[in-house]
């Protein structure tokens, strides 16, 4: 006997309150429908569903630490003042911005006063 689509949902709506999986509850139908569409295997849907839950824990995890980090304002890259600093070029931002400088362990230093640097 196989199970309905809705006895499913109901079954992906209960365990995924028991495991305490929101993304999974969320998203498991619309990949579903988009995986039939796609008529991708039964691996590669559990494959996308789980993904999204780890997306979705992965980024909530990073806006807990810099919560818990309780930076006194928010800098961001994009946010930089080219104008404030001429001496670094958009080729320079643009290397920070795509990190590869991690990739090679290459140390960066930011140094200068306070202020819009």
């Amino acid at each position: 006997m196989t199970m309905t689509d809705e006895a499913a949902l109901a079954t992906i709506g209960a365990a995924t309150r028991e495991l305490r999986t929101p993304v999974i509850r969320r998203e498991a139908e619309p990949l579903a429908k988009s995986a039939e569409r796609a008529q991708s295997s039964h691996l590669a849907y559990l494959a996308d569903v789980l993904s999204a839950e780890v997306e979705e824990r992965s980024e909530h995890r990073r806006q807990r630490r810099v919560a818990d980090a309780r930076f006194p304002r928010t800098k961001r890259l994009g946010d930089f003042d080219v104008d404030a600093a001429p001496s670094i070029t958009p080729a320079t931002l643009s290397l920070l911005a795509n990190c590869s400088f991690l990739a090679g362990g290459e140390p960066v230093v930011l140094l200068g006063d306070s202020g819009p640097g």
